[in-house]
């Protein structure tokens, strides 16, 4: 740039691993050889499983993207005047910034919007929701982080005017309860006098409404989960067949969580070649593919603690399904 000139409305660091397939690779190797068998919940979405995600995303059983929506549509001028009209909105797993337009409106509403920094896996479309964003918000600086954030999390840059860290979508539930606790206290370290997170969770409520969001009737749910296996048959050369297995999803009342599997129907082995493995799948046995944790207010303010947060909001949707909090340090 020379001296003087205008900043650039958009700018994107890239910083995928180059070692992304070696790390998928150990990381199957490693889940598939444990007892019990288990697979990490990113390798659903690819372009089928991000088809099948928004199809779940619309059934009349699966709730919490409809009441994430609500809470956003109505009281996003509550959320941002409650985290001190901050400057930078952050996402985390930001994708088409669909929900997040509402918090970007209310932060120009309030005279408080200057920069927004999504965080995303996908190069094609964090470009694509930058240049969407820039035309509908005349003056908005992009700076965005094209990573892993599960790896790159202090890649975010700082801001002016304080930060609002936005998670939503309920994924903080994906993560066991160690892991969980890391992970927010890297955000905790990460954030600055003024800061604040936005944290999206799903709210314990009666196992029959949560095992039907999790298994409809039509069979989505239970294609999304089986989608996994395509994907390892893709991208490591295996043999899966999906027919051989069906989807589980139940809820675990003691662990507060729905647990995801998917069950082998009968002895079987299955070879991957890219990684030189064969696996051995006995009839009946449970393979996990996603944990979905639920909480309760103050399970979540003892969480917030434990990461060195300090819950300083809370906001549902009029049936009381889901949460929004917020926290600063």
């Amino acid at each position: 740039m020379t001296p003087g000139a205008a900043a650039e409305p958009i700018e994107i660091e890239v910083h995928l691993r180059a070692d992304g397939g070696v790390a998928m690779a150990r990381e199957v190797r490693l889940g598939l050889t444990a007892k019990p068998k288990q697979l990490s919940p990113k390798y659903f979405y690819d372009e089928r499983g991000s088809q099948l995600f928004e199809q779940i995303t619309e059934l009349d059983e699966y709730y919490p993207t409809r009441a994430e929506r609500q809470i956003l549509s109505r009281r996003s001028g509550e959320i941002i005047a409650a985290a001190g009209e901050p400057g930078t909105l952050v996402e985390l797993g930001s994708g088409s910034a669909a929900k997040t337009r509402h918090l970007l409106t209310a932060m120009r509403e309030a005279g408080c919007l200057t920069t927004y920094v999504p965080v995303d896996i996908s190069e094609e479309i964090t470009h694509e929701t930058a240049e969407s964003l820039v035309e509908e918000y005349p003056g908005l600086t992009i700076r965005g982080l094209v990573c892993d954030f599960e790896h790159d999390l202090e890649r975010i840059p700082n801001g002016g005017g304080g930060r609002l860290v936005a998670f939503l979508g309920g994924t903080v539930g994906n993560l066991f309860p160690d892991a969980r606790r890391n992970f927010l206290g890297r955000i905790g370290a990460l954030l600055e006098p003024g800061d604040h997170i936005l944290l999206g969770t799903d709210l314990v409520k009666e196992p029959e409404r949560l095992e039907a969001a999790y298994d409809d009737p039509g069979g989505v749910t239970a294609e999304f989960n089986k989608n996994v296996l395509a994907f390892l048959n893709r991208e490591l050369d295996g043999d899966f067949d999906p027919d051989r297995f069906e989807h589980v999803a139940r809820y675990d009342a003691d662990a507060a969580r729905m647990d995801i599997r998917l069950r082998s129907l009968c002895d079987q082995v299955v070879r991957l070649d890219g990684l030189d493995l064969t696996v051995r799948f006995a009839a009946g046995e449970e393979m996990r593919t996603e944990i979905s944790s639920k909480f309760t207010r103050e399970r979540l303010d003892e969480i917030y603690r434990e990461a060195g947060l300090r819950p300083v909001g809370w906001f549902t949707d009029p049936a009381g399904d889901y949460a929004l909090s917020l926290a600063s340090v």
